[in-house]
C-alpha cells in the first residue's frame, strides 16, 4: 500500500494586488510557501501590472516557492500575459491547455495537468470561469466532456465565479464531482461568496477544505486562498506477467458535510 498526502491551493491573486494597495508578487509566493502547498492553482496572474516580464514572473514564482510553474495565459499581448498558472512539486507527465473562451466575452481557459506521484498519477484541472451564467454553462459543459471517462484521481480547482448554488453550474458539476461544503472566499475581508472551489473525484481524495486562519493571507488579494488536504492511497499489484497496475482505495469521508 502506498499513501501520500498533499496540500492543494486555489488562489485568485488579482495580479498580486493586495487590499493594502500594494502589488507584491513575492508576498503571494510567501503565502504559498508558508501554507506548504504542493499544488497551487493561481488565477489572474498578470505580467503587465508589475515590474516583471511574463517570463521573469514565472521564473520568480518558481524560485520563491520551490515549485515548478505551468503557465496557462488566456490573454496574450506583446506587453502582457494574463490568466492561469499552476505550480506543482510533483513531476509533470503531460499537460493540455483548454480554450474555454466564448464569443464576445473575456478569454478563458484551463490547465489540464497529469502529475506523477508515488501513489500513481494525479490529474489536476485548474481554471477560471467567466462572469456570465451563459458562458459558465458552456465552459462547464466542455470541461466535463473533457474529463469524462478518465478513472485517474482528479482535482478540479479554481475560481468558478458561481454565486447561484441552485440555479447555476454547480448541479452540472456534481454529476462528475460530488458536492461538498466550501468555505466562502470573496471578498477577502468579509467573505460572502464561495467563488473559489476545489472538488475531487473520488470525493474522499480531499480530507479537509479550509481558508487558512492567517490574516496575512487575507491581505494579498481580494480573494482568500482555499486550501485542501489531499490523500492518495493505492495498492500496486503484479498482473499480466509482472506488469504493475494500480488499484486506488477510498474510505468513508465524514470530515466535510454535503453542500445544501
Amino acid at each position: 500500500m502506498t499513501e501520500i498526502r498533499l496540500r492543494a491551493l486555489s488562489f485568485n491573486i488579482r495580479g498580486a494586488l493586495g487590499r493594502d494597495g500594494r502589488r507584491d508578487l513575492q508576498r503571494v509566493a510567501r503565502i504559498i510557501r508558508n501554507l506548504g502547498a504542493d499544488i497551487a492553482a493561481l488565477q489572474e496572474v498578470d505580467s503587465r501590472q508589475g515590474p516583471y516580464t511574463a517570463e521573469e514572473q514565472v521564473q520568480l514564482l518558481e524560485t520563491w516557492t520551490g515549485l515548478r510553474a505551468i503557465d496557462g495565459p488566456t490573454l496574450l499581448q506583446s506587453d502582457r500575459h494574463y490568466g492561469n498558472l499552476l505550480l506543482t512539486a510533483q513531476p509533470l507527465l503531460a499537460v493540455n491547455r483548454l480554450d474555454l473562451s466564448q464569443p464576445g466575452r473575456e478569454p478563458r481557459g484551463a490547465i489540464d495537468a497529469r502529475l506523477d506521484t508515488p501513489a500513481g498519477p494525479l490529474r489536476v484541472i485548474a481554471t477560471h470561469l467567466g462572469l456570465s451564467l451563459f458562458e459558465r454553462h458552456r465552459q462547464v459543459h466542455r470541461l466535463l466532456r473533457h474529463v469524462h471517462g478518465d478513472a485517474a484521481p482528479t482535482l478540479l480547482m479554481g475560481d468558478f465565479n458561481e454565486w447561484l448554488p441552485g440555479l447555476g453550474i454547480l448541479p452540472r458539476i456534481y454529476g462528475l464531482f460530488p458536492k461538498r461544503k466550501t468555505p466562502r472566499t470573496f471578498p477577502a475581508r468579509w467573505p460572502l461568496l464561495a467563488l473559489d472551489r476545489i472538488w475531487s473525484r473520488p470525493r474522499n481524495l480531499i480530507e479537509s477544505l479550509c481558508t487558512p486562519d492567517e490574516p496575512a493571507s487575507w491581505q494579498a488579494s481580494d480573494h482568500r486562498p482555499l486550501l485542501a488536504s489531499v490523500r492518495i492511497r493505492c495498492e500496486c499489484t503484479n498482473r499480466n506477467g509482472g506488469q504493475r497496475s494500480r488499484v486506488f482505495h477510498s474510505r468513508p469521508d465524514n470530515s466535510i458535510a454535503d453542500e445544501r
